[in-house]
């Protein structure tokens, strides 16, 4: 029995996905240098990384898709081992929008396991080649097959998310100390931050009910509040979403927070991407 609150505590727009579609659709980066805007999504295993890159992708083509394979696993242990650039379709004839992402393997407990911190702040620099294997062994260096020395603006991340499920259970230290080193290593570059937290309608009965009250739940504010000062994310770079997995149709408020998400995320990346 989750309580809600009498007013939402921060301000959306249901059912008006168009001006967010729109929006997107005319997006370009400011930086004339830069192709694109990269997002560079990390989190731990089974945070929903690749389900929320089907869901963009769901989202802007009009349609339920299935690009970026989400492993189904429930092992712990991650699915995402390659460093890959997942681009979206616009339109037809090999057109593209203006933003990618990449997803960094999950985040496993224990060493010789999940992604290397090194290999992170190799990403975030735009070191790491599309499709390079991580190593859990030995970090990438200079001179290696998946190395790029010098780096465009294009290869360099503009904008760091972390991804994280309003359901998952006490977060574990290792992992809370690997996000915080992460954290850190954009900090230094200055590579803007923001937070997802995923799973929203599964972590509180009335969101499940309505996703509308997914800024009226009590369950759903303390959480983010206690992941903002666990990881030191501000409250207002904390974004809740639902990702499309079992709906076999588009949906308008999914939908709405998704976009509200995507859009935080590209306006970031890109006011980033224009200091370069």
């Amino acid at each position: 029995s989750f309580t809600v609150l009498r007013t939402s505590w921060r301000e959306i727009t249901w059912g008006d996905n168009k001006n967010a579609l729109q929006y997107l659709k005319n997006f370009r980066p400011q930086n004339e240098e830069a192709n694109h805007i990269r997002v560079l999504l990390y989190g731990p295993v089974g945070a929903g990384k690749s389900s929320f890159i089907n869901s963009v992708n769901n989202v802007l083509q009009g349609r339920m898709t299935n690009e970026a394979l989400a492993s189904n696993t429930t092992s712990d242990q991650s699915f995402t081992k390659i460093y890959q650039t997942y681009q979206i379709k616009k339109g037809s004839k090999g057109n593209f929008y203006p933003f990618v992402f990449n997803d960094i393997m999950g985040l496993e407990d224990g060493d010789g396991r999940g992604v290397r911190t090194d290999d992170i702040k190799n990403a975030l620099k735009g070191h790491v080649k599309d499709g390079y294997k991580f190593n859990p062994v030995s970090p990438l260096s200079d001179g290696d097959h998946g190395y790029t020395s010098s780096p465009s603006i294009s290869d360099r991340v503009h904008v760091l998310v972390c991804i994280y499920s309003a359901n998952a259970a006490q977060m574990n230290q290792s992992v809370l100390q690997k996000m915080r080193e992460i954290r850190e290593a954009a900090s230094e570059l200055g590579i803007p931050q923001l937070a997802i937290l995923s799973h929203v309608d599964e972590a509180c009965g009335e969101t499940e009910r309505d996703l509308k009250n997914v800024y009226k739940s009590k369950h759903l504010k303390k959480k983010m509040g206690d992941f903002s000062s666990s990881l030191g994310i501000p409250m207002n770079c904390i974004l809740p979403v639902k990702n499309y997995s079992h709906e076999i149709q588009l949906n308008s408020d999914v939908t709405t927070l998704i976009l509200s998400a995507l859009r935080l995320m590209i306006d970031f990346g890109d006011d980033y991407a224009d200091k370069l």
